[in-house]
């Protein structure tokens, strides 16, 4: 097989665990709307498989998180007829590609992903084997679509490059030179990593036992307010340049905050702000999440009244999706010497 072709295509997961915030937002939703108006195909797939590796909310909870997402997707401005949005339960083609590539990954590459260390601890012994092998399915979720780029967090690199590693390998397993393209990871920029309001050496997060520590899509627009004007700082004023917030995370946070908010530079916050007291600052960054963000939970909310409306548009995606990788996935089983009466 001759080296291919492959459309520039953008795919990304996202598990169905609700309560999304600021930092998923900047880190990840944003840039899908952004990428929906750029030269991309883009795939955008809510990996409730993956939701069930450590766990199962059960029915209805699986259900509510799923149409949760998928709301904040929606009211976030991702439209579903410039993207396809879809959840990965509805596309059977993931599972199957899943254990494909859970037979060509090996051993010594699973046991180097360090994230199943990370979310297993001491209890290793007791994970699933789903959390152990999900890198796998995740390359399958991927490669799936010949999906050339996906957008990342830095530390989803490892998984992107034992997604090239299979490719690799079943590419040259099979003599299907170019068939599986080796995707790019897009690593998220400096203002996107979103820190906790309360502790700014830690990434905000939905576990962290205080609501108080980060900015919920879902808050309206006092509880923005009020969380903004709360967020933990120290008693000096902001310096006069970003060098001289070294040291001081929780400034440095609120400073990026404002940037990412802004679509400005964390120098040009500095610019204009530097020198000033947090009793000025913070109201400013208050009003602008404010205007930026009110209007997605009140949005998400009004999507939610309609669950049947959430359920097509998923249905819908999921054809679209299906019309993709089923194609992929029949090409795959040819490759490898399947039997098909197709």
């Amino acid at each position: 097989m001759t080296e291919a072709t492959h459309t520039r295509r953008v795919f990304s997961g996202v598990q169905p665990t609700g309560d999304l915030h600021l930092g998923n937002y900047l880190g990840a939703v944003k840039r899908f709307v952004e990428m929906q108006n750029d030269d991309w195909e883009a795939i955008y797939c809510i990996v409730d498989l993956h939701a069930i590796t450590a766990g199962w909310a059960g029915r209805e909870g699986m259900r509510s998180a799923t149409r949760e997402l998928t709301a904040a997707f929606l009211a976030c401005g991702l439209d579903p007829d410039k993207s396809v949005l879809f959840n990965q339960s509805q596309v059977a083609a993931h599972s199957q590609l899943g254990w494909i590539f859970s037979c060509t990954a090996r051993m010594g590459w699973m046991n180097r992903m360090t994230q199943f260390k990370d979310k297993a601890g001491k209890n290793a012994e007791r994970a699933s084997l789903g959390l152990y092998a999900y890198p796998a399915l995740q390359a399958a979720d991927i490669l799936l679509y010949h999906a050339t780029h996906v957008p990342v967090g830095e530390d989803q690199r490892q998984h992107i490059e034992l997604a090239r590693d299979i490719a690799t390998k079943f590419n040259l397993d099979f003599g299907a030179e170019g068939f599986f393209p080796l995707p790019e990871p897009l690593i998220e920029g400096v203002a996107t990593r979103v820190m906790s309001l309360r502790d700014g050496s830690k990434k905000m997060s939905k576990s962290d036992p205080s609501d108080q520590s980060r900015l919920n899509l879902t808050d309206d627009a006092d509880a923005i307010a009020k969380k903004i004007r709360k967020a933990k700082t120290d008693p000096e004023p902001l310096s006069s340049d970003l060098e001289g917030l070294e040291g001081r995370p929780e400034a440095l946070n609120l400073v990026n905050i404002y940037a990412a908010l802004a679509e400005v530079s964390p120098d040009a916050v500095m610019a204009e702000h530097g020198g000033a007291s947090f009793s000025t600052f913070k109201p400013m960054l208050a009003d602008l999440a404010v205007a930026r963000l009110a209007h997605i939970g009140d949005e998400m909310r009004r999507i939610l009244a309609e669950p049947a409306e959430i359920d097509r548009i998923l249905g819908k995606g999921a054809d679209k999706a299906a019309a993709i990788a089923d194609p992929i996935l029949e090409k795959t089983h040819d490759i490898m010497g399947f039997v098909s009466s197709r």
